[in-house]
């Protein structure tokens, strides 16, 4: 069954899998301990950390290894902004961070802190002028991802560093998309990273603070990992993510070569295959093995569980999808479609006819879906023109992708120059309609409050 969710959790490398059981043997007691058996298990950490540090490029007594990716953000996030408390406690982050960001900046406004979201463009990519402006005298912390998680976009990590520094201000980087991939360029101050993401066990990560930064680790003091992680090492999952990061780094090149053959031509066959498809993310400055789109009138959460009955994994930032609700807070702050999102990310080894099934397999998947809501096949042809007509269509009560659907069949009832009030309270609503009357070269006229829910005015153009 081809697995294509690299993105969340990549399979387990060989390599990974001979470190982990060797060092199960021989990394089991105290590293921390003088006999025999600790000062074996001391080597094998020593030499973790030292073959860690060479391939994200920075001192071994920079690097510590903790629980998870998020654990690393969290604890990065909370010691930088302690150690630099005097200088004030304003936070700046991008508005498609990875949710543990997120989410420790709303802790930290929580406590009384501040925060800026930087937004982004149409692409996913942050502009460095906007870290420019939303840094201040009393800012303590800024943090980017190198890579988004759903969209692969790849952020000018390096041009943002120049900004922070120029201002006297450290930034850590989420690099947990991209670190398999290539070294995170630019002066960044602190950096993150996830084991599980480029075929390491999960329940590693990776914190790095670069001398001279001021941090003051949080919580209470441990021994172990320069008190910047507490607990005791698991060792047999740290050898085999050091090993598995040298052996994915080394074959790179080659593997980005191959999927990013594979996803370009997802990229340029799944909108002439799927009718109503916008694919999403920047087009050139992306990683190699991630493909975003999201389909008109679809269901995404059914999408994924036909595309998982046809064999392929795969996953989606569609609010059908999630148990909030809400459309993807990345999809969001882009402003594209979020219905019907698939994610499709290659791991490394991805067979072309894997590829090329999965291609055959999904616009039946998606017309069947279709199907059973009762979307629109083609739009409908324009009647005489009239500017008077207005027509309401309740929603409200109803999710994606039902308003937008209702909304492509009333179209055809009404004459050019008419109105449109569609009642939602459905999130993703505020995306998906006026990304619908992109698609569909219909003007959208914004949205104002209605006694349930949003009223969302669309004029019928063409």
């Amino acid at each position: 069954m081809p697995y294509f969710d690299a993105a969340s959790a990549a399979p387990l490398h060989p390599v990974a899998r001979q470190a982990l059981l060797a060092s199960l043997d021989e990394g089991w007691a105290d590293p921390g301990r003088l006999y025999r058996e600790g000062r074996r298990a001391r080597l094998l950490l020593d030499a973790a950390r030292e073959a860690a540090a060479e391939v994200v490029g920075c001192r071994a007594d920079e690097l510590v290894f903790t629980g998870s990716g998020t654990g690393a953000v969290h604890s990065g996030i909370a010691g930088a902004l302690a150690g630099r408390r005097r200088t004030g406690s304003h936070l700046i982050v991008s508005a498609v961070e990875h949710s543990s960001v997120l989410h420790a900046a709303e802790v930290h406004r929580d406590g009384g802190g501040s925060v800026t979201e930087v937004a982004v463009e149409r692409t996913g990519a942050v502009r460095p002028s906007g870290y420019a402006e939303a840094l201040r005298p009393d800012t303590a912390l800024a943090c980017l991802q190198s890579a988004n998680h759903e969209v692969g976009t790849v952020q000018p990590v390096a041009e943002v560093a120049e900004v922070c520094r120029a201002a006297g201000v450290p930034l850590l980087v989420d690099a947990a998309q991209s670190l398999g991939w290539g070294p995170v360029e630019g002066g960044w101050s602190l950096l993150a990273a996830s084991a599980h993401k480029w075929g390491g066990p999960s329940g590693v990560g990776l914190l790095v603070v670069r001398k001279g930064v001021r941090f003051a680790p949080q919580g209470p003091r441990d021994e172990r990992e320069s008190g910047r992680a507490a607990g005791f090492e698991n060792l047999p999952a740290i050898v085999a993510a050091a090993a598995s990061l040298r052996a994915v780094r080394a074959e790179a090149a080659e593997q980005a070569v191959r999927l990013r053959e594979l996803t370009e031509r997802i990229r340029a066959r799944v909108p002439g295959l799927v009718p109503d498809v916008e694919v999403v993310g920047d087009p050139e400055r992306r990683l190699p093995g991630i493909v975003t789109f999201s389909c008109l009138y679809v269901d995404g959460e059914t999408v994924l569980h036909e595309l998982d009955r046809a064999g392929f994994s795969v996953s989606s930032g569609s609010s059908c999808t999630s148990s909030t609700l809400t459309p993807s807070h990345v999809l969001r702050a882009m402003g594209v479609l979020s219905e019907g999102n698939v994610r499709v990310s290659l791991p490394s080894g991805t067979r072309e006819e894997d590829v090329e099934r999965f291609l055959s397999v999904l616009p039946e998947v998606v017309a069947g879906v279709r199907e059973k809501l009762g979307a629109p096949v083609s739009p409908p042809p324009a009647p005489a023109e009239d500017g008077t007509t207005t027509l309401v269509i309740d929603a409200v009560g109803r999710r994606c992708p039902i308003p937008v659907i209702e909304l492509a069949k009333a179209i055809g009832t009404v004459p050019v120059g008419a109105t449109i009030r569609v009642l939602a309270d459905d999130e993703a609503a505020r995306l998906d309609i006026p990304a619908w009357c992109d698609m569909r070269d219909q003007e959208y006229r914004g949205e104002e409050p209605a006694p349930q829910g949003t009223a969302y005015l669309i004029r019928r153009t063409s």
